[in-house]
């Protein structure tokens, strides 16, 4: 979204130091920063001040700045440049329209936003979330950066106790609003399951009565949010909602294949991302899409052909044979034992899972870990420990079979792999298991 610096300035109550010009977005970090963009120093294990230069030499047009002005390079002078980004981001909505999708919950935040872009693309201009950016700075960030013709914005929120949602939504104030599941994540900082589902629910109490809150009918907690809005509400679940989803399979390569059930009319789906989670996360996409007034077929086309962000349930074949199954962005207890039971469903002789740590679960983490165990015993599933040792003993017989403390370490523990494996990398993003994937994908 394009700005003139002396209405950026007026924007967030700043003071523009140097010439006028035209800014084409944002950016809070300078080495993924392009041409034309506004910088924005945040303060956190780094002062982005420190980096300016380095912004305007990487082609910003301004930067905000509470401390130094570049001489020669256009500053606003502000007092906080995170609240300066949230005014902005304030103001850009209000020139994006009716339609601004909210997305939140404990898990599938991030792929439902993938999937509600990628269906709601096939006929309107879209602009939505990067990666993962939903919180205090990722939700202005969309909106400012968002293009000048959008028609829907979908943008993620996440939570790490009561009251962020609201305050996200007072900056991007959505109409639709989406929330996936209610599970035990962030424990230590957000509380039990019934404070967690306060939490979510700020989302559906922040939409219009106008407005449309979509809601997984198959997680009680999720659906009894119904009783918070005065929005109109679409249900969607496996067995109960406005869309459902009947004879489900699943292919060798974990698509899943169902028949959609709706009030919009029946169709046959496929999808291209994995995992029987997903069905959940695509019932949602498909709620917002006809929502929206898109014609059913557009809708499977979408979902036929949607991608998700880097490390979900990305399934690829090691020039061994040995497929490696990277879902190491991040890990809770109920997508941990989704990715552990899509691991047992691929066919192989040996299902070798290395897992992380599943972070911030407070007193909860001990047995969540212990669970996890008792389903990878339960589905034929090996586990190599990544530096926590929750998950329980070493074994040789299973189901631990080994601890690593390192990547390298966890290399050697796998060993040589063939067409006979089948690897699960999994864990919170402490653990970086990313590299792990990579690694057995270079070997």
């Amino acid at each position: 979204m394009r700005f003139r610096a002396v209405d950026i300035a007026t924007i967030v109550g700043g003071r523009l130091v140097g010439a006028d010009v035209e800014v084409a977005g944002a950016a809070i970090d300078s080495r993924t920063l392009t041409t034309g963009q506004l910088f924005v120093p945040v303060r956190g294990l780094r002062d982005g001040h420190d980096f300016i230069a380095a912004a305007r030499q990487a082609g910003a047009a301004a930067t905000l700045s509470a401390g130094p002005v570049v001489e020669g390079f256009p500053t606003i002078v502000v007092a906080d440049p995170e609240a300066a980004l949230r005014a902005l981001g304030g103001s850009a909505r209000g020139r994006l329209g009716e339609r601004v999708v909210g997305i939140t919950g404990s898990v599938g935040k991030t792929s439902t936003k993938d999937l509600v872009a990628a269906v709601l693309a096939r006929r309107l201009v879209v602009s939505a979330s990067e990666k993962s950016f939903n919180n205090e700075l990722g939700v202005p960030l969309t909106l400012v950066n968002a293009a000048d013709d959008t028609e829907v914005t979908v943008v993620e929120m996440g939570a790490r106790g009561p009251g962020h949602i609201e305050s996200l939504c007072a900056v991007a104030a959505p109409t639709i609003g989406v929330v996936t599941a209610v599970e035990l994540v962030h424990a230590e900082l957000m509380g039990g399951l019934d404070d967690i589902a306060l939490a979510k629910g700020e989302l559906v109490e922040g939409l219009p009565g106008a407005g449309i809150a979509v809601l997984n009918a198959d997680d009680a907690r999720v659906w009894s949010m119904r009783s918070r809005t005065g929005a109109r509400v679409i249900g969607f679940g496996i067995d109960t909602g406005d869309l459902r989803a009947t004879d489900l399979r699943i292919d060798a390569q974990l698509r899943p294949r169902f028949r959609l059930e709706s009030d919009w009319g029946h169709a046959e789906v496929v999808l291209s991302v994995r995992g029987r989670h997903q069905v959940s996360n695509a019932l949602a996409a498909a709620a917002v899409a006809l929502a929206c007034e898109l014609p059913l077929e557009e809708v499977v086309a979408g979902l036929a052909a949607a991608e998700l962000s880097p490390w979900r349930m990305d399934l690829r074949t090691t020039a061994t044979g040995a497929r490696v199954l990277n879902d190491a962005y991040n890990a809770g207890p109920a997508s941990m034992e989704a990715a552990v039971r899509a691991l047992a469903a691929l066919p192989a002789v040996r299902h070798t899972a290395v897992l992380g740590v599943m972070a911030e679960l407070g007193e909860e983490s001990a047995a969540a870990h212990r669970h996890i165990t008792e389903v990878a015993a339960e589905v034929g599933v090996r586990i190599i420990a990544f530096g926590v040792a929750d998950y329980g003993s070493v074994d040789p017989a299973g189901p631990v079979i080994g601890r690593a403390e390192d990547i390298d370490d966890a290399l050697a523990q796998l060993g040589e792999l063939d067409a006979g494996d089948a690897v699960l990398v999994k864990g919170s993003r402490v653990a970086g298991l990313e590299r792990l994937a990579a690694a057995l994908l270079e070997t």
